[in-house]
């Protein structure tokens, strides 16, 4: 240890003891507060080469801000922020010390974790992020290495109010993005600024993690990570159940169809009482792995594949979310959801023209089989049978660079259609739409055809309601903000 490191005092308090780590935006050091007498962690702020002065200034106005708001956060699953300090033109965090293995390191040394085990760490992280989301604090960063977890079990989420979003420097001038993008969600890599969605996107991508041992978007290059968010979709082979149920619910790249933070804790408490029904807690890993590598990402199909596993319908009926009887004593003369139909070449809907635009996209007949569509009505001028209340791109385009790369192959195994009606039936149930009569929900997803075409392949998941009683419609469910 140098001489100059052991002598450092920050704001004439906090003496520099060693370095615990660092990365990309800073170095974490291990000091003693000499006013109160105990250990703390600092993070000294630190931004790429290249940033321009006043996007530094902007970044370290927002790092100041939000880390003073996350001091006041109260949750036992947050790691406390002390004090912040500007000094010298540096810029310092000073946070409860928690000497814990993080949940990436966990995982890359031992193996994958049971499904009881990674249910308890979810619980006490949608914890902490309920109480950062009604502060008004998003994390933006939620993913392995910021997840510590002590020997007992206890879960800190680490980097409040000074994690990266897109919108900040994490862009260089030139518009490349900084760091891997494994646990951003798509609307983030889309330029939007990070909402409690995203935060969500960010748990479900790291309980994937934790019980596959692979991250979901995990790839060679950063731009192979974008891809895959953008375009993929992950697949369990580990996790079936209510757990499974929840992770791809956060995974959904829609972020008004993810399962809110109460809806969260309700499949966790279904995936908790069925992972403690079916296999014992401990050991915490699924298998004491041969050697410390991280479990690899299958290849093909898999059997036993679930990735796009969504609804489970007796676990979300047990929580209160959706099953036959979609929603609860709003149908109770019959809504349901309705057995999913192709559309495209090959399909149920051989010809299916439609646009999805939120309050104008209804239609003159309902969904059924051999029905074709090749217009849509305005929902608010004329009287109509059925809506497109949303639509889903499974498929969507990225950078011009990335043209070249394969498209993913057709989902096996019906996974197209469970993440189709899982998608549909959270979208209904969020507060974007309005629910004045019980109504059923059909998902209509492209045939293999569609999918496959070379020259105009067809990949979006689009959601269609209609009365129960198969009365006419007026006006729309899910009027525009002008409407």
């Amino acid at each position: 240890m140098s001489q100059e490191f052991t002598q450092r005092i920050v704001s004439g308090r906090y003496q520099i003891v060693h370095e615990i780590g660092r990365g990309g935006m800073g170095i974490v050091w291990l000091a003693e507060d000499r006013t109160i007498g105990r250990r703390v962690a600092i993070k000294e702020l630190h931004l790429p080469d290249g940033i321009d002065p006043q996007e530094r200034h902007i970044y370290e106005e927002r790092v100041l801000r939000e880390a003073r708001i996350a001091g006041r956060l109260n949750d036992p699953a947050i790691v406390t922020v002390y004090d912040v300090v500007q000094e010298h033109g540096n810029t310092f965090i000073v946070m409860e010390l928690i000497e814990a293995p993080t949940l990436a390191d966990i995982v890359r040394q031992r193996g994958a974790l049971s499904e009881a085990y990674t249910a308890q760490i979810a619980q006490q992280l949608v914890s902490a992020l309920e109480a950062a989301h009604r502060a008004g604090v998003v994390h933006r960063d939620v993913k392995p290495s910021n997840v510590m977890i002590d020997a007992n079990g206890r879960v800190k989420l680490t980097d409040f109010g000074i994690a990266q979003s897109t919108d900040d420097p994490r862009l260089t001038t030139s518009g490349t993005l900084i760091g891997s993008p494994t646990y951003m969600s798509p609307e983030r890599l889309q330029g939007h600024e990070a909402v409690p969605a995203s935060d969500l996107w960010g748990l479900g991508a790291t309980l994937f993690f934790a019980v596959e041992g692979y991250g979901a978007y995990e790839r060679t290059t950063t731009a192979a990570s974008i891809q895959a968010i953008m375009n993929e979709v992950a697949y369990l082979t580990r996790c079936r159940g209510p757990l499974a149920s929840l992770i791809m619910g956060l995974l959904n790249s829609n972020p008004d169809g993810r399962p809110t933070a109460p809806q969260v804790r309700a499949l966790l408490g279904q995936a908790t009482q069925v992972a403690m029904n079916t296999g014992p807690t401990a050991p915490v890993w699924t298998q004491q792995p041969t050697s410390t590598q991280t479990s690899k990402p299958p290849k093909g199909r898999r059997a036993l594949a679930i990735g796009l596993v969504v609804v489970l319908a007796a676990a979300m009926l047990a929580a209160g979310w959706f099953g036959r009887d979609l929603f609860g004593t709003a149908a109770a003369s019959g809504g349901e959801l309705q057995p999913t139909l192709t559309y495209g070449v090959g399909g149920n809907i051989p010809v299916f023209d439609v646009y999805f635009n939120r309050g104008k996209s209804c239609l003159d007949a309902r969904p059924a089989d051999k029905v074709q569509y090749d217009a849509v009505v305005d929902c608010a001028k004329e009287e109509h049978q059925a809506e497109v209340f949303m639509e889903y791109k499974t498929l969507m385009k990225i950078a011009e660079k990335e043209k070249n790369t394969p498209a993913a192959a057709y989902p096996a195994d019906n996974a197209l259609d469970r993440y189709a009606e899982s998608s549909c039936s959270m979208f209904y149930n969020s507060n974007e739409v309005l629910k004045n009569k019980a109504m059923n929900v059909m998902a209509v997803i492209p045939s293999k055809q569609a999918w496959e075409a070379e020259k105009a392949p067809q990949r979006s998941i689009y959601c269609i309601a209609w009365p129960a009683d198969n009365s006419a419609m007026t006006g729309s469910i899910v009027p525009d903000e002008t409407s």
